[in-house]
This record gives C-alpha cells, sequence and structure tokens, in this order.
C-alpha cells in the first residue's frame, strides 16, 4: 500500500484528502499539523482527534515555532520586511514553513508519496509543490482538491457518504490566525472597492485608554517587554501581541502581485509584528549608517519577495540573512511606544550605540566636529562634477 503524508489542517478540504486518498485511491494516509505558533492545545487535540475519526493510520503534530521564530521571522524583523510597505507576510512566511515540516516529516517516514489540499486559485499551492519537490524530489505531489475541481458542496456531500457527518458551517470570513499576523478574508477583500467591516476580525477593540510600553532590542532581537525579559523570543512576541492587540491595532489591507500573476487583496491585523517592525526600523535609523540602512533596504524588499513566493530554500536568501545578520551588531536598545484604539506611536529611542550624538553636533543648532570653511570646500568638490556637466551643456547649445 502506498504511503503518503497529508498537510492537515481539520477542515472540509483535508477531511475530504483524508477520505478521498484513503478509500479511492487505496493509500496508507498519515496526516501531519504543523504548529507555527498559531493554534492552542485545546486546538491542536481536537484536530489530532478528527484525523483520527477520519481513519488516518498516524497523525503527528509539528511543533515548530522556535525554528519559525530563528529561521524567518528574526530575519524579517532584521530586514523591517513589509511587502508593498503594508503587509508583514503573516501567512506568507508561515505557509512555507508549515509546507518544509510536512515535506521533512514525510521524507522522515519515508513517504511515497505527498499531499496537500490547496486549490488552484492562490499562493499556498506555490509554496506547497516547490517545498515538496525541493525537500522529497522523489515523491509523487497529490492535490485532490484542485485537481478534482470539486465545489464546497460536493465535498461535504462525498463525506456524508462516508458516514463523515460535520457542522461544515462556511464562515462569514476566513480566518487564519498564526504568531506572526492574522489574515482575514471575505466577500469585501474579492473587489477594489469594500472595506472588511469591525465585525469581520477576531480581535475586538476592548481598551480605550492609551498606554505607554517601551521594547528593549539586544542586537536586533527583542528581548524584553516592559523590562520584563523573556529568555524565548517567542514569549516577547506573543507579550507584545497581549498588550496591543485589545487596542484592535494593526488592521490593514493588503493589495499585491500573486505568485501566479493575478492581483489579490487580504485583510489583515498584526499589533505585534507591526510595533517590532516599527520600533526595530527607528532604532536602526538611530544606530545605523547611511549605506546600512541603504543596502538593507534593498536586500530586505529583494529577501521578502523571494520568501513571499515560496523561494525559502534557495541558498541566496542564506547569503541576505548573513548580511542582515551582521547589520545588527549595534541595533541594542530602548524604544517608546505609545498605545492607543487603532493606532500605535514609536516615540523614541535609547540607545548606547546612538549615532544621533550631541558630541559631533546638532542638526541646525550647532556644529563641533567641523567648521563653516570645511563645509563650503565640501561644498564645492561634491558639486565639481555637476557643474562641469552644466557648463559643457551651455557651451555646446551655443554652437
Amino acid at each position: 500500500m502506498k504511503k503518503v503524508v497529508l498537510a492537515f489542517s481539520g477542515g472540509l478540504d483535508t477531511s475530504f484528502c483524508v477520505k478521498f486518498l484513503g478509500e479511492e485511491k487505496g493509500m496508507e494516509v498519515h496526516s501531519v499539523l504543523v504548529d507555527t505558533g498559531g493554534f492552542t492545545e485545546e486546538e491542536i487535540a481536537d484536530i489530532e482527534k478528527k484525523a483520527l475519526d477520519l481513519g488516518v493510520k498516524s497523525h503527528y503534530t509539528a511543533r515548530v515555532a522556535d525554528k519559525y521564530y530563528q529561521e524567518c521571522i528574526k530575519y524579517l524583523v532584521f530586514g523591517n520586511v513589509l511587502k508593498n510597505n503594508t503587509y508583514p507576510l503573516s501567512v506568507s512566511a508561515e505557509r512555507i514553513f508549515q509546507a518544509v515540516a510536512v515535506a521533512e516529516y514525510a521524507k522522515q517516514l519515508g513517504a511515497n508519496a505527498i499531499a496537500h489540499g490547496s486549490t488552484g486559485a492562490g499562493n499556498d499551492q506555490v509554496r506547497f509543490d516547490m517545498a515538496f519537490r525541493t525537500i522529497v524530489p522523489d515523491a509523487e505531489i497529490i492535490t485532490p482538491i484542485r485537481d478534482l475541481k470539486l465545489s464546497r458542496e460536493e465535498e461535504i456531500e462525498y463525506l456524508i457518504s462516508k458516514g463523515v457527518k460535520r457542522e461544515w458551517h462556511k464562515s462569514t470570513y476566513s480566518i487564519n490566525q498564526g504568531l506572526w499576523g492574522t489574515s482575514v478574508g471575505g466577500k469585501e477583500t474579492l473587489n477594489s472597492w469594500d472595506y472588511l467591516p469591525e465585525e469581520a476580525y477576531p480581535t475586538q477593540l476592548t481598551k480605550k485608554k492609551p498606554t505607554e510600553i517601551t521594547l528593549e532590542f539586544k542586537n536586533g532581537e527583542l528581548k524584553a517587554v516592559n523590562n520584563r525579559r523573556f529568555k524565548n523570543p517567542v514569549d516577547a512576541i506573543r507579550r507584545v501581541h497581549d498588550l496591543a492587540s485589545p487596542y484592535a491595532i494593526g488592521r490593514d489591507t493588503h493589495v499585491g502581485d500573486t505568485i501566479i500573476g493575478i492581483k489579490g487583496r487580504v485583510g489583515f491585523e498584526a499589533a505585534a509584528p507591526l510595533i517590532i517592525i516599527k520600533s526595530h526600523h527607528l532604532l536602526e535609523k538611530h544606530t545605523l549608517t547611511k549605506w546600512q540602512q541603504y543596502w538593507k533596504q534593498s536586500l530586505s524588499e529583494w529577501y521578502g519577495m523571494l520568501l513571499h513566493e515560496g523561494q525559502f530554500n534557495e541558498p541566496v536568501l542564506r547569503d541576505i540573512e548573513q548580511f542582515l545578520e551582521s547589520s545588527q551588531s549595534t541595533v541594542t536598545g530602548l524604544v517608546h511606544v505609545k498605545l492607543s484604539p487603532y493606532n500605535f506611536q514609536v516615540l523614541g529611542i535609547k540607545s548606547e550605540f546612538d549615532l544621533m550624538s550631541p558630541v559631533f553636533g546638532s542638526y541646525g543648532e550647532m556644529n563641533n566636529a567641523w567648521s563653516g570653511d570645511d563645509v563650503r570646500g565640501f561644498s564645492k568638490i561634491a558639486s565639481n562634477q555637476v557643474m562641469i556637466h552644466q557648463k559643457i551643456q551651455e557651451l555646446a547649445a551655443k554652437k
């Protein structure tokens, strides 16, 4: 009997896949749930029970939140990565790590085939396919939902015929909650005009009195929140989320180019990622040189694009990560942030590496390390080439 490992979430599509692969294809199905930090223990136990009730040979939960942080989120912070200056790659990065974890488990299990429940309409199919092809290139990739093109109603009818009676109620909004943000999809995100209503977001406004928090970074990593230190950065991220989410901070709509070449739109809420990235970015503005910031921005945009498009295993990403890590040696200090309903403000920083030092001068006020004559000479030399270009153009025009 051919052994297949199935990426399993417990929803309609992957439940259909279990029955279809086992009963129609005659395969030995081994399901795997990948927890990147977005599931509670109760949810994990419930999904395992659903898989076993459906008849899988075995079920495994891969817990990769720490790995997800160390090999991905850390670099998204170092690079201040926001897709189209908006989206912190909440689902993009998470899906890649889920796909990689499934592929690695299939390799460990010695599976002949590997399956996922993606449709043919989105980015996830590409991310899963690419990870599977890279890590287990000899395994057959099976995608029942994409290949059969079944409607939701047809999937439900099939499961009922197999004795699977569950309330397959479709929510008005699709929610994907994760450590690095939550995506929200609905009828409003299927067009270019409408906006998600208040009730679409899983985190509602429950706190209105503004407050201030302090984030402490060391070498670019968040180490403490309000003087409370964390050994595990994942816990630090969760602490920022707990403090900020009651203010309904971090909501927005991302519009971007999908891997398959069409425009896509999705709502999201990402209080912790946005606060951490913006705080980290301000600290960098004070502690990095102009050229460090310039090249970081260029490489970070490239890094985010490749990651979004499923190219996590491309070796050049490891090269960029080395550059990003090297750039963080002085990104250490405190960042002061104000939280208010629906928004936050990064107020200021304190750092021993702050390059805005009054020892050398204060912008527009005083100069201690140079004289007016120094600036006059510098300006003359710096403008020489453009001045020569202008003169040559004027002489040529007179001929």
